[in-house]
């Protein structure tokens, strides 16, 4: 197993250095951290050109790339191209306002998701299963953006029409200091949370009832129940167990799609986090910010690949790793 997460690593590097380097060149290409000052009459040439040097703005793309690279290890990101500060400490923030919110939605859905797909697998084409089967469609069909709008309008009128609080509709506290698991911050990140959730439901729902249905008719299940095994035995053991494969696979992948793509919901809520950071950095052209969003996009979906990997193992026997 050590071998086998080593050699992922080392096939990682190259990955994520040929791919930072695409990023990087499409980034700074995309436009100049000094517009702005360049528009303003009352800056000089020769404060622009100060800026540029500083910046290594007036150096080719593998110049800055390797600038770039030096200041992840020697300055946590480097430092904005817009005001000079370093990039980390806001980030970190960041991190940790979407990984609050992403980590909550998926472990909901992930719970909800399996639950439901085991039963509506086992109770295939009842009323239950026809309820579920509905609902997981319309999650699919449901833009993220529209779902978000309408749970947010939802909430305000019922706000406005009743007086009742029971979800704020926008930002993360409703004033300066409040605790990250307060009454205050709960209610805040709900429908963020809501939103996240039913879109990753349906997903996991789906998978999970047609893998059930898949194995159920497997011919080793077959056997199990030849030789007068419980059916719950049959059920957890024998199909639950082989069901979960696929969706250790969707449920890293799900996780770091929702890390990197919650930028819709984000922007919606106004929530200070990843995703509301890359929007307004990359509108601003802060080349090493939005770099430093991409890279921990990156590594967080190399890492939750290895984890699903990992998963294959525990989950069915008969994969081994050399």
């Amino acid at each position: 197993m050590l071998t086998f997460i080593a050699r992922r690593i080392l096939y990682s590097i190259p990955v994520l250095v040929v791919s930072s380097f695409i990023s990087f060149t499409f980034v700074a290409l995309a436009g100049n951290p000094l517009a702005n000052l360049r528009a303003n009459p009352r800056v000089t040439p020769e404060t622009i050109n100060h800026f540029e040097h500083l910046y290594h703005l007036d150096q080719s793309i593998f110049v800055r790339y390797a600038y770039w690279v030096e200041s992840i290890f020697t300055q946590k990101f480097g430092v904005s191209l817009l005001s000079g500060q370093p990039i980390w400490p806001d980030i970190s923030v960041a991190i940790g306002h979407t990984l609050q919110i992403v980590l909550i939605a998926q472990v909901l859905a992930l719970v909800l998701g399996v639950a439901v797909g085991i039963y509506s697998a086992i109770k295939q084409y009842s009323a239950f299963d026809y309820t579920f089967t509905s609902f997981s469609f319309l999650g699919y069909a449901m833009p993220t953006f529209w779902l978000a709008a309408l749970l947010q309008l939802a909430f305000t009128d019922i706000y406005l029409h009743w007086h009742v609080r029971i979800f704020y509709t926008s930002g993360l506290n409703s004033g300066a200091g409040g605790s990250n698991w307060s009454i205050d911050r709960f209610q805040h990140i709900a429908l963020p949370v809501i939103t996240l959730a039913v879109v990753s439901f349906a997903l996991y729902s789906r998978y999970m009832r047609a893998t059930m249905l898949d194995v159920i008719n497997s011919d080793y299940v077959r056997t199990a129940r030849a030789k007068g095994l419980p059916e719950r035995s049959v059920i957890m053991r024998h199909v639950v167990r082989n069901a979960l494969i696929p969706i250790a696979t969707v449920s890293a992948l799900q996780f770091g799609a929702l890390l990197a793509g919650a930028i819709v919901t984000e922007f919606v809520f106004t929530l200070d986090g990843m995703g509301y950071f890359f929007f307004n950095r990359l509108s601003q052209s802060d080349t090493y910010s939005v770099m430093a969003y991409l890279m921990i996009v990156a590594v967080s979906i190399v890492v939750f690949n290895l984890i699903a990997d990992i998963a294959y193992g525990f989950l069915d026997p008969r994969i081994r790793y050399d």
